[in-house]
């Protein structure tokens, strides 16, 4: 393992059902990640296809959106990270080779290696189904890398157990703050306007990114995430208008204290980088917390309790998704 590893975080305002577009903006954040010295490049979640709109397309649409995981978008990454020499991460529609889509993230390497992760608690479409496989993997570095995507991430069992399979590094490509939460005290909406007129009124765009409905809210998690699993965390973003609602950006690079190695709150396309120290690891909270678990206590994390179902197989699904803790997803 290499003692330390340089990750960037990106976020961009993606153009719905424009693939070239995003493909271009991705392409121009792989070279400016490269001439920084970047290893590794994470984009947010469906970067390529676009996010917000796809709730309101049909299912058709949504399906002519899809691409297997070797077709042309993610090819275009796949070159990308070995014209540059370093990983790349994004989010795309992918049509499984069982038929079904998913809201997938595609991880490059420079070796030529592709690992693909599906979301686990998909809620974009009916069309999207959500995956059953934690994602975790071997990089050119020495680093073991997992995935989560968005809302993955809000359940604590899942960053738990990608730290269990042996991740260090999660990527955690996500389209959130801004949203209409139904929790009263959660995010809630930022007015359209507010990101319309932020050239004029810069300070209004920055408070909005800053306050409960941007960085104050994912600080009241993310870092948490990080620090009880011993993770460092490289969050991506959407920023700006997505359909209805306001992308807060706020990409970060976190440790495994969950301190703030890198961020930015711009109400801008942004890349932020961080060189991580992985001599961190070994004695840090999380990892040594880790050490005294019982897992003999533990069965009642796996029923299926009234009331507690999956939030995306409540909405879509008369049964409940089941997750493999020990089926690693392979490329």
């Amino acid at each position: 393992m290499t003692e330390t590893l340089c990750v960037a975080a990106v976020q961009f305002q993606h153009r719905a059902n424009d693939k070239t577009y995003n493909l271009g903006r991705i392409a121009d954040f792989a070279l400016e990640a490269a001439r920084r010295g970047v290893q590794l490049l994470a984009l947010p979640e469906m970067c390529i296809t676009g996010y917000w709109h796809v709730p309101r397309l049909d299912a058709a649409a949504v399906a002519a959106l899809a691409e297997p995981l070797d077709g042309p978008s993610v090819s275009a990454v796949r070159a990308l990270a070995l014209r540059h020499g370093i990983g790349i991460g994004a989010g795309f529609i992918e049509r499984g080779d069982d038929g079904r889509l998913y809201n997938a993230y595609a991880v490059c390497l420079p070796d030529g290696q592709v690992h693909c992760h599906r979301k686990l608690h998909a809620f974009e479409h009916p069309a999207i189904a959500s995956g059953d496989r934690y994602t975790v993997f071997d990089t050119p570095w020495g680093v073991r890398v997992g995935v989560l995507i968005c809302w993955d991430n809000n359940l604590v069992e899942n960053a738990r157990a990608t730290a269990l399979l042996g991740a260090t590094v999660l990527l955690a490509p996500h389209q959130t703050g801004g949203t209409d939460s139904r929790s009263p005290h959660a995010m809630k909406k930022i007015p359209l306007p507010v990101w319309r007129n932020r050239h004029a009124d810069p300070a209004a765009i920055e408070a909005a990114f800053r306050g409960p409905n941007g960085r104050e809210w994912l600080l009241r998690w993310l870092p948490a995430r990080a620090h009880d699993n011993g993770l460092f965390i490289v969050f991506a973003n959407g920023v700006g208008e997505d359909d209805d609602e306001v992308r807060t950006g706020n990409a970060m690079v976190l440790d495994p204290y969950g301190r703030i190695l890198a961020e930015t709150w711009a109400a801008a396309d942004a890349l932020v980088e961080a060189e991580l120290d992985l001599g961190l690891l070994p004695l840090c909270s999380g990892r040594r917390w880790m050490q005294g678990r019982r897992p003999e206590l533990y069965g009642v994390l796996t029923e299926v309790r009234p009331g507690l179902r999956d939030a995306r197989a409540a909405r879509f699904s008369d049964a409940p998704v089941n997750l493999a803790l020990t089926d690693v997803r392979q490329p």
